[in-house]
């Protein structure tokens, strides 16, 4: 099995806001759809998948389990809760959404509950989110790498990564970037703005189709039909080496997401 290149997020959507993004995205064509235990919008999703009329054997649905919900008797139990309020019977892909090292609870000891929550048959595949290279090892370790579908972590042109997504490639897991846009940052960037007028694409595109093309996954997320559908055109648009290295150039540690307690000590 394969993570799908492309997907919509739901990170900070609630109420009818997720349930519109959901339905215009399902509706324009994006068949992955990526949530999360903490982002309290689970079934306001599983809402908008059952009112689409899109059959579940067409989606890829993600979760992630909360840092409350890590320990050996938690995890599982909350799954089937995710899976109740997502309207489902198993979801394509279960990802612990922060090492959190201050838990308590071990990379051993989760990694291991979440892989026994696959052999229960409530996830298909499993993952990690928001790992260094010393946590993804740990978790490498605890289950081993084959069974590590994909590393879900920030990157944009301004946060590119090198050592985590090398190391990632050297141990062939797949990444998905979030954040790919910088909360919008890279969009008034005059050098992503030069190279989208050049192959007359919006700059979401270009910053899109630069993580496509570096072999990432994306899911960028938008409550507006338009933006949702010309995201999904990134697909088609092809970067040249030149503009790839000028975006490579825009590296500047740029990082957005770093929640004291639940990161880990970054590369």
């Amino acid at each position: 099995m394969s993570i799908p290149a492309f997907g919509v997020g739901t990170f900070r959507l609630q109420g009818q806001v997720v349930v519109d993004s959901v339905r215009n995205a399902l509706d324009v064509g994006y068949r992955a759809i990526d949530t999360a235990q903490i982002y309290e919008n689970e079934a306001e999703v599983g809402q908008a998948i059952a009112e689409s009329g899109v059959s579940r054997d067409d989606l890829f649905l993600t979760t992630k389990i909360w840092v409350p919900n890590y320990g050996r008797g938690k995890l599982a139990p909350s799954l089937r809760d995710s899976l109740a309020k997502l309207r489902t019977d198993y979801v394509d892909l279960t990802l612990i959404h922060w090492p959190a090292p201050g838990n308590g609870v071990s990379i051993d000891e989760f990694m291991t509950a979440l892989a026994d929550a696959k052999a229960q048959g409530l996830t298909r595949q499993i993952g990690i989110s928001n790992f260094p290279i010393a946590e993804t090892r740990a978790a490498i370790a605890a289950v081993g790498k084959d069974q590590i579908a994909t590393n879900q972590i920030e990157l944009s042109p301004y946060l590119q990564n090198a050592a985590l997504t090398a190391f990632l490639k050297e141990q062939g897991i797949p990444v998905t970037s979030y954040m790919t846009l910088a909360y919008g940052k890279v969009l008034k960037d005059p050098v992503i703005g030069r190279i989208a007028q050049s192959h007359n694409a919006t700059p979401a595109q270009v910053a899109l189709a630069w993580a496509l093309q570096l072999g990432y996954a994306v899911i960028p997320s938008s409550t507006k039909r338009e933006n949702l559908a010309s995201n999904l055109l990134a697909r088609q648009l092809r970067l040249t080496a030149e503009d790839m290295a000028e975006i490579a150039a825009l590296e500047r540690n740029g990082r957005e997401v770093n929640p004291e307690g639940l990161a880990a000590a970054w590369d």
